[in-house]
């Protein structure tokens, strides 16, 4: 029996954390704790240690970004975070990215995506899919004072692992990056985890992150995925 997800959702409006408490529970993943702001989120994080955080961006108090920097520094087993917002090119979104989030939603997820999301965060996988969080990544990456690219480079990366990052960064799923560089699957994942481990990155959005912003990828080559 596999052991049920634990989430702390944190927004400041009653409906939407009303209603993705109802939606999670529905799939079987367990509400944990609910907040209605930043500081709250980072008490609930530390109370309850759940497995994935939903955090809105935009909260009064202490804002979403803030609450993300505090919770990764400091929480005991490191909770995934997923971003919510309502707006989708948002340079609040990409802060918390290079903060350490693994991704991010719109509101207006179906419940179908929003439970997806949260198994595959706890997974250990990025939020990537959608074309805007490359697009996103794209738009901000080179804006950030506090860039990644100051404390990171690709020297320590082989040949192979600048390829595989380069395709990451385009959007690229673990079987899609098999069938373009005639690898199996698990290879690809050994890969990836190498990739990781060498930039020090949590998962495959700050890879990302790290991608743009040492120029290894720009907006300018970046290919839509085949997926």
């Amino acid at each position: 029996m596999t052991e049920t997800l634990r989430v702390v959702v944190a927004d400041d409006q009653t409906l939407v954390r009303t209603g993705f408490r109802m939606i999670l529970t529905a799939g079987g993943i367990d509400v944990v704790a609910e907040a209605t702001n930043g500081a709250e989120a980072v008490d609930a994080v530390r109370r309850t240690r759940p497995d994935v955080v939903l955090m809105d961006i935009r909260m009064p108090e202490l804002d979403g970004l803030e609450a993300t920097r505090r919770i990764l520094t400091n929480a005991a087993g490191e909770p995934r975070i997923i971003i919510l917002t309502t707006f989708d090119l948002d340079q609040y979104v990409y802060a918390a990215l290079s903060a350490g989030a693994s991704g991010f939603l719109l509101k207006d997820v179906t419940p179908e995506q929003l439970v997806t999301a949260v198994r595959t965060v706890r997974a250990g996988d990025a939020l990537l899919a959608p074309a805007i969080t490359r697009r996103l990544v794209a738009r901000f990456a080179h804006r950030d004072g506090d860039s990644a690219a100051r404390h990171r480079d690709l020297s320590e990366l082989t040949p192979r692992e600048v390829e595989v990052l380069t395709l990451v960064a385009r959007g690229l799923s673990n079987a899609e990056l098999a069938q373009r560089l005639h690898i199996s699957e698990a290879t690809v994942k050994t890969h990836v985890a190498r990739v990781l481990a060498k930039l020090s990155v949590r998962d495959r959005v700050q890879a990302v992150v790290v991608a743009y912003e040492t120029g290894l990828v720009t907006v300018g080559d970046t290919q839509p995925s085949g997926g």
